[in-house]
Order: C-alpha cells, then structure tokens, then sequence
C-alpha cells in the first residue's frame, strides 16, 4: 500500500486529501508545515510527497529543493498544490524539482486522478490497493462495487463508503461520531440515528441473515465493529 505524505497548513484541506486518499487505499501521513514535514520525510520514506508551497517557517520551494538535494529522498515523486497559479509560478515549481503542479481550488477527482498519474510514472512504485475482501464477499475500491459470491450488490454511495470504512478498520470498533466524520464529512451535520439507519440497510444487502449479523457487530453503547 503506497504511502502518501501531505503538508499542508490549511487543516481542513489536508484532511480532506486525506480521507479521499485513503477510500482509494493509500496510507495517508499529514503535517502542518515545512519543518515538520522534512522530518517526516526523512523519517517515515513516503512514495509520494503532496506540498503546499506557502508553508509556515520552510517554505515549499525550499523543502523542494533540499529533497531533490538529498540522494536518499531525490527519488520520491512531489505534487504541488498551491493558490500560486501563474506561469511563471508553474515553471518555478516544476524547475524547483516538482514532478506536478497543482492549482487550488482543485476537484478532489482530478487531484486523484493527478496523484494516480505521477505514481504511475515512477519505477517502482507500490501498487495501489483496489480490493477489500472478507469471505465471499469482495469490494472493488476503484470500480466501486461490491460482490456477494458471484452476485453483484448494489449499495448507495453512503452505504458504500460506509462498508469500505468497516471493513479497513475490521476488528476495531468504531464509534457513531467517528463514522459519522469520516462518511458523512467534517462538513456535514446529520443526526446519529443516520448510522443506525444505513447499518440497518446494509446489514439487509451482505449479511446472510440480517436479523443476527455476523459480518457488522453491534457494541451496545458504543458503535460497530466489522468481523471478517
């Protein structure tokens, strides 16, 4: 599973990148500015580097520069993703070592679709994850489907990214507010009886008997835990 490192100062954009990457099966690492992502650079060995240019202390450029410096980190493909849109903002950035230059505001489809790009251009690069399987059921991540056996399920988008949720995270209960952040959005204001009601939904489509569930566990008080 590729490693993705993000620095970025503005937090709710950076844990939106986040979340899209990792509903895509990346390994998701953030930090709030230069300094601190140079660390993680050399420390945590990312396949893939996403870097806001107007960054507290160490700027972008700079960080740039000395990563390209470095023979241990000079392999590691970088996405820029900044407000400075000009040409000659493009040219310096790219010169500065970037392999992408990337214009916010930006749809989180075409920064995936950048981010897919550059890592297919790098030798050697992870493969990305694209299924989740338990037993005789299988989800494909990129094609967004989900079989049961050899029949195809057919879920709404919520139910879908609720299920990818459970099952990344199987074995570990997850509480109704942290569900509700990671499918619903920091953004997204909806009540936890919401949960409960897609749960119930979902149970209907991959459980062999809806009414006593092996696959979604229900923890009285707390949330649910995917079993698989």
């Amino acid at each position: 599973m590729a490693k993705v490192l993000i620095i970025e100062d503005e937090q709710i954009l950076a844990n939106n990148l986040a979340d899209k990457l990792r509903a895509e099966g990346f390994t998701v690492i953030t930090s709030p500015d230069g300094e601190d992502g140079l660390e993680k650079v050399r420390g945590e060995h990312p396949d893939l580097i996403v870097l806001d240019i107007m960054l507290p202390g160490l700027d972008g450029l700079s960080l740039c520069r000395i990563v390209r410096r470095d023979t241990s980190t000079a392999h590691i493909p970088i996405i820029m993703l900044t407000a400075r849109g000009t040409e000659v903002d493009k040219i310096v950035g790219l010169e500065s070592g970037a392999d992408d230059y990337v214009v916010k505001p930006v749809a989180l489809g075409e920064f995936l679709a950048r981010v897919r790009a550059v890592m297919r251009r790098v030798p050697g690069r992870m493969v990305i994850q694209d299924k989740l399987v338990s037993d005789d059921l299988e989800v494909s991540l990129t094609g967004r489907r989900v079989f049961k056996g050899d029949a195809e399920v057919k879920l709404s988008n919520k139910e879908f990214d609720l299920l990818v949720e459970l099952m990344r995270n199987r074995g570990v209960v997850l509480s109704r507010d942290l569900i509700l952040t990671k499918v619903w959005g920091y953004d997204y204001f909806v009540d936890k009886r919401t949960v409960d009601v897609h749960i119930r939904w979902l149970r209907e489509k991959i459980e062999n008997d809806a009414s006593s569930p092996q696959r979604i566990v229900t923890v009285r008080g707390v949330g649910y835990r995917f079993e698989g």
